[in-house]
């Protein structure tokens, strides 16, 4: 299994970004899937998770700012996030389950400036 995360970078307070994740190695169109972040010094946290049938779930500091969304043919998971604040700064990083086992990807940093 693999998740490879892709699309962070530097963006101003009020700005926008889209993160990705591409899966491969999993039967990504049944699997829920799910964003975290980790922001210096502190540790890694629940942002928002889909399910196989696209239920959606967000932490409540981003509900309203941030959308979780899925491509099956892609095998590609997104976070598209909006209305970005200096708090959002952190790694973040795609995990999924797979047979009891947790993976994660190796993590995009996202620097939101003010």
């Amino acid at each position: 299994v693999q998740l490879q995360a892709s699309g962070g970078g530097l963006v101003q307070a009020g700005g926008s970004l889209r993160l990705s994740c591409k899966a491969s190695g999993i039967n990504f169109s049944i699997n829920r899937m799910a964003w975290y972040r980790q922001a210096p010094g502190k540790e890694r946290k629940f942002v928002a998770t889909i399910t196989s049938g696209g239920s959606t779930n967000y932490v409540e500091s981003v509900k309203d700012r941030f959308t979780i969304s899925r491509d099956n043919v892609r095998s590609t998971l997104y976070l598209e996030m909006n209305s970005a604040k200096p708090e959002d700064t952190a790694v973040y990083y795609c995990n999924t389950d797979l047979r009891g086992r947790t993976y994660w990807g190796q993590g995009t940093q996202v620097t939101v400036s003010s």
